[in-house]
């Protein structure tokens, strides 16, 4: 049946191919806007799947057993009045709070985390850090969190406000150079001596945080000597087994909730998330952005269809004569109806290919350069890439260039060649 097709269509398909290349800067200028189209949704698509994949990645990589309590301010909502109060600090959770939840059944392990700035100094050189509370459990916790060197702050060190740090490791480096040791030696913040005792592994980015920048300090150093507060930010537990993560993430509420005299759950002033949820959450949130990026760049795909229909109008008003003189000589309406057609499918589908080609080109080099900044983010030119490319190309000649064709197909020979 294809066979019978091009064998039907097969003169009014090099009509139209000798008409675009005794036209090249008309079709130049119906080829550019399909062009840009079509390489703006394959970087848009390629960028925002490395983005997917890339942040996805880092999330997946805390693991897949852990359960993230945070504070939130009751019912704050999503009105602007409930944003502005969102700023504000919440002190209700506390360490006994990750005490609590370490008790319960599928617990294996939880540690409590706050967050604070300092200016640091070690002989004369000085740097604003950021100070990364955690409990001595949280290497235990978090598998990612490795040495370099030195070790990691004890339970009795955490209990015993300890003047310890462990370092990232762009701070050792701006603090005392890349070749020195810094373990034993004192860093001074807010006027205090803390001694180094570890140095992490590097580990960069994850999730817009990056590791090598900060200091881990016990929690409770943090809080009473350096911040001043009895609260804490946020605490994390890790999972003895993940297929009862639903109920174990029932059981923190109401634990938490029977702590903090809450009956009505929209009062809650924490949030509890699992590592399932937040990859679920993170994921619907790219996709939707993905979806909204392609949408907005598809519309210069539509312009471009607009602009090859504009030509094909025009095609057909200088062709009236060439119309009439094909239909006089026994061409069908159907026939010219499939030149034009023809000519609008090979000028989109010859941008689109272009449009590919030029997209692949751009992902991989900023594949490339990403890679060249520490970035890691690789853009994937994809089959389903490829196959929309085309299928919107190939959409968009059909769909604007029916109309001209339609209307040359229509066109009676006598009229045509009266014009003339």
């Amino acid at each position: 049946m294809t066979f019978r097709f091009f064998s039907r269509h097969a003169q009014s398909f090099l009509f139209a191919l000798r008409t675009i290349l005794s036209h090249k800067a008309r079709t130049l200028l119906a080829l550019l806007g399909v062009v840009i189209g079509v390489f703006s949704i394959i970087v848009i698509m390629s960028f925002g799947d490395g983005v997917r994949g890339f942040i996805l990645g880092q999330v997946a990589s805390f693991g897949s057993d852990f359960i993230q309590v945070e504070t939130q301010v009751p019912g704050a909502g999503n009105s602007p009045s409930g944003q502005a109060i969102a700023k504000l600090t919440i002190t209700t959770l506390k360490i006994d709070d990750a005490e609590a939840v370490r008790r319960l059944p599928n617990i294996a392990e939880v540690y409590a985390g706050n967050i604070g700035q300092e200016r640091a100094s070690y002989r004369g050189v000085h740097k604003r850090i950021l100070l990364f509370g955690a409990s001595a459990t949280a290497p235990i916790v978090d598998p990612n969190l490795k040495l370099e060197s030195g070790r990691f702050y004890s339970v009795d060190e955490d209990d015993g406000l300890a003047q310890v740090v462990v370092l990232g490791a762009d701070i050792k480096d701006a603090l005392f150079g890349k070749e020195s040791v810094a373990i034993g030696e004192t860093i001074r913040i807010k006027g205090q001596g803390y001694k180094v005792i570890g140095v992490l592994d590097r580990r960069g980015s994850v999730a817009f945080l990056n590791f090598d920048e900060m200091t881990y300090v016990p929690v409770r150093t943090l809080q009473k000597k350096i911040l001043g507060a009895n609260h804490i930010a946020f605490f994390t537990s890790k999972m003895s087994d993940v297929s009862r993560e639903d109920e174990t993430v029932a059981l923190i509420r109401e634990t938490l909730r029977r702590r903090h005299d809450i009956t009505d759950p929209d009062r809650d002033d924490f949030v509890v998330t699992s590592a399932r949820e937040a990859q679920e959450t993170v994921s619907s949130i790219l996709g939707a952005m993905s979806l909204l990026l392609m949408f907005l760049t598809s519309i210069s795909l539509v312009v471009g269809g607009v602009g090859i229909m504009n030509v094909m109008y025009v095609s057909v008003a200088e062709r009236t004569s060439e119309i009439g003189l094909r239909k006089a000589v026994g061409a069908s309406s159907g026939s010219v109806l499939w030149q034009f057609l023809f000519e609008a499918l090979i000028i989109t589908i010859l941008g689109g290919l272009i449009g590919i080609l030029l997209g692949v080109i751009v992902t991989w080099g900023l594949t490339f350069l990403s890679g060249q900044l520490g970035y890691g983010l690789k853009l994937e030119f994809t089959l389903r890439s490829f196959l929309l490319g085309v299928g919107f190309a190939g959409l968009v000649g059909i769909v604007f260039g029916l109309a001209p064709a339609y209307r040359a197909s229509r066109l009676s020979p006598m009229e045509a060649l009266r014009k003339e």
